[in-house]
């Protein structure tokens, strides 16, 4: 193919849902999805839950199964990277030379993840978890494997230390933080989700910085830190956030740093050309209007609809409700709103029961709410944090209210 009307970079959650609303919004034009990966779009977040456990087959990953691509004329080029973008010319090149021309470019290419930049970083058996290439190398390792160390104390540096210990495996995990989940959640759920890990056996560590890795020929066999200690590691998981996947945009000249720069209908400076999903910086209202990267399936999926209505000429400001959520052991964490910048936070339940929330509040409105095996509060508290409602704490923490009583009519 030479041309499309239509070609959306990325293959991920929000490629495949640019797509998926371009047809469902009446578009009949040609669309051409690109991927880097030779796999069909499929769910990312469960690489580091179900996936890497075990418990789900990469085939149940499939966002849609391949004859419904057929069938609403997507066609897929998988496993080609572009490198360059033409806003003059509407092409973009291919890594392997290739030139294709568009009408409109959708930029869904998500990001990579951040490497370690100390010695020996390099060596074999040092691993990331963003892509099923990544997840079947540290299953097809793990035979081999008895001590792990996991760097970055996130979801996924925590979702892996989870599932490899349930495997039987010696954890460290490493924050360099003095907590972990420490820029998504407050102090209060950083340290049941510590206890949590610890009680399972994971030697958790904070406030720790690594020195250098050491090995055996190219093979990783340890992690040494700052303070000279050496801990034993035939495998390392690194969790340490991810760099927008932009360069050809920003060397085409779109605005951006840490990411693409775009509107509110997810347009980026250039003409003719959206970006969506991780990648996608954007002024965001439950960030106070601050220019962010949500790094969700909500986000890229709600960002996927608002660029495929702004190019179908029905356009609509994106204000979707950011959600996350977190498996780890038996424990379900579901998340609403952004808790960065609150004041104030009130439990609701008892940590000790393994099943409660926490509210953020931000000059005294609730922003935010973190539930851990409560489902009814994260289904009813979500409206509280969209009106930002200004309720007694008091009244929060009283579990005999439910909180769906709490919510203005």
């Amino acid at each position: 193919m030479d041309r499309a009307d239509i070609i959306i970079v990325g293959a991920g959650h929000g490629g495949a849902q640019a797509a998926v609303s371009l047809r469902q919004l009446g578009f009949e034009g040609s669309i051409l999805m690109i991927g880097r990966e030779p796999e069909m779009p499929y769910e990312r977040p469960p690489l580091s839950k179900e996936y890497l456990a075990r418990d789900k087959e990469f085939e149940r990953l499939y966002i849609r199964p391949a004859q419904f691509w057929v069938d609403k004329s997507v066609d897929l080029l998988l496993n080609r990277e572009v490198v360059a973008v033409d806003p003059a010319a509407k092409s973009v090149t291919l890594s392997d030379g290739h030139h294709i021309g568009y009408g409109d470019l959708i930029w869904a290419t998500g990001g990579d993840p951040r490497q370690l930049s100390c010695p020996g970083a390099d060596f074999d058996g040092v691993h990331g978890v963003r892509t099923r290439a990544d997840a079947d190398a540290i299953m097809s390792e793990m035979p081999d494997v008895t001590d792990v160390v996991v760097i970055g104390g996130g979801y996924i540096g925590l979702e892996a230390a989870a599932v490899l210990t349930k495997f039987g495996k010696n954890v460290t995990l490493l924050e360099a933080l003095d907590r972990v989940l420490a820029r998504v959640a407050g102090p209060d759920l950083s340290a049941f989700y510590e206890a949590e890990h610890r009680a399972h056996g994971v030697d958790l560590r904070t406030q720790v910085q690594v020195g250098e890795l050491v090995g055996a020929g190219n093979k990783v066999t340890g992690v040494k830190l700052a303070d000279g200690q050496v801990l034993p590691a035939q495998m390392l998981i690194v969790g340490i956030g991810i760099i927008p996947a932009v360069a050809p945009l920003i060397a085409a000249g779109a605005e951006g740093g840490n990411g693409v720069a775009v509107n509110a209908q997810c347009q980026t400076s250039l003409p003719h050309i959206y970006a969506i999903g991780d990648c996608a910086a954007h002024s965001n209202g439950f960030a106070d209007g601050a220019v962010i990267r949500l790094e969700s399936v909500q986000n890229a999926n709600d960002q996927a609809k608002v660029a495929a209505q702004a190019i179908l000429g029905t356009p609509q400001p994106y204000g979707a409700t950011p959600w996350f959520w977190s498996n780890q052991y038996d424990l379900k964490l579901q998340t609403v709103g952004l808790s960065t910048g609150h004041d104030a936070s009130v439990t609701r339940g008892n940590p000790a029961d393994r099943s409660f929330s926490v509210l953020y509040l931000k000059d005294g409105a609730v922003i935010a709410i973190d539930c851990v095996n409560a489902v009814k509060d994260y289904a009813q508290g979500r409206k509280l944090v969209e009106q930002r409602a200004k309720i007694a704490p008091e009244t929060l923490a009283d579990v005999t209210i439910p909180l769906k009583d709490m919510i203005a009519s």
